[in-house]
């Protein structure tokens, strides 16, 4: 497991809505990113949620989405915008999401580390009993 401190400016795996041509990608990412690519969460899975998707991790899966990096001018904003759209607070049993570093293949194989929302414990348990997998681990493929 990959430890990081919460304050390092990681670039930002998403796979739900914050993608490119998803409701909340300009609403927090317009005018905050340096860069924005392909990549892949190794080693998760992918679960439709009302609205928005949740990846859990699962050996053998693979979660499609981008890897955003953030203008070091914003980073601090936008962590915390972030933070408050997945309803994330550090520590707090209640979250759906928990912020953790992860390591995520770019488009040309390399890996890089960065923070990904994935499904807080309880939700993942409640996903893996009873959710519906999105199986190609793409969140736009379940439309």
């Amino acid at each position: 497991m990959i430890t990081t401190d919460p304050r390092d400016p990681l670039p930002f795996f998403v796979y739900g809505t914050l993608r490119p041509g998803e409701p909340n990608h300009d609403l927090y990412l317009r005018g905050r990113t340096l860069a924005e690519e392909p990549g892949r969460l190794p080693r998760a899975v992918l679960y439709d949620g009302p609205g928005y998707p949740y990846a859990v991790e699962q050996p053998g899966g693979e979660v499609r989405g981008e890897l955003v990096t953030a203008r070091p001018d914003a980073y601090g904003e936008l962590l915390a915008a972030l933070d408050r759209l997945e309803e994330y607070v550090p520590g707090d049993p209640r979250n759906l999401y928990e912020r953790v570093a992860r390591p995520v293949l770019r488009g040309d194989g390399t890996l890089v580390r960065a923070w990904v929302y994935l499904a807080a414990p309880p939700v993942a348990a409640r996903l893996r009993t009873c959710g519906t997998r999105i199986e190609d681990g793409d969140w736009r493929s379940r439309r």
